[in-house]
């Protein structure tokens, strides 16, 4: 018990993070974190690669408690994510941010997830892939494509090519 409360401690604000630009929706994530953290208690005898692997597996349950919310009937009705918190920055660093959030949140969830895990997490390839649910070449796929898609958006420039 104990060593699973570590492990839990340990990946639960990554987790929580990963739901919340998952569902777009803290309450809603903190849910789906709370039902995968009673999911991977059920479930932590049959983990197998001891605590290297257990951020990674409990990541996936949440990325699929993310998944099932998603899809459920309530989610149709549109979430509106809670304003940021103001921070003192510049007005072109203002600008960028904004830029890039609303970039990142025109693409769909699954590569918004990819992105996500892999950078700012700083997931390596095997765990994100671990996480999504599908295999590391298709992982590295998803990562350049999404970050592909991004560009145009952020460099007028880049639209030219």
């Amino acid at each position: 018990m104990a060593a699973f409360t570590a492990q839990l401690e340990d990946a639960l604000d990554s987790a929580h993070r990963l739901a919340t630009v998952m569902l777009r929706d803290r309450t809603a994530a903190e849910d789906a974190v709370q039902e995968a953290a009673l999911k991977a208690w059920r479930k932590h005898a049959q983990l197998r690669g001891g605590a290297a692997a257990f951020r990674a597996w409990f990541l996936s349950i949440v990325a699929n408690e993310c998944r099932m919310a998603r899809r459920g009937r309530w989610w149709q009705v549109i979430r509106m994510a809670e304003p940021p918190e103001p921070q003192m920055q510049t007005v072109h660093a203002a600008i960028t941010s904004a830029d890039l959030r609303e970039a990142v949140l025109r693409l769909e969830p699954g590569d918004r997830a990819a992105l996500f895990c892999y950078f700012y997490l700083d997931l390596s390839m095997p765990e994100v892939a671990r996480v999504l649910g599908m295999s590391q070449s298709a992982a590295r796929a998803r990562i350049y494509r999404a970050a592909k898609r991004l560009r145009p958006e952020l460099d007028p420039a880049e639209e030219m090519r």
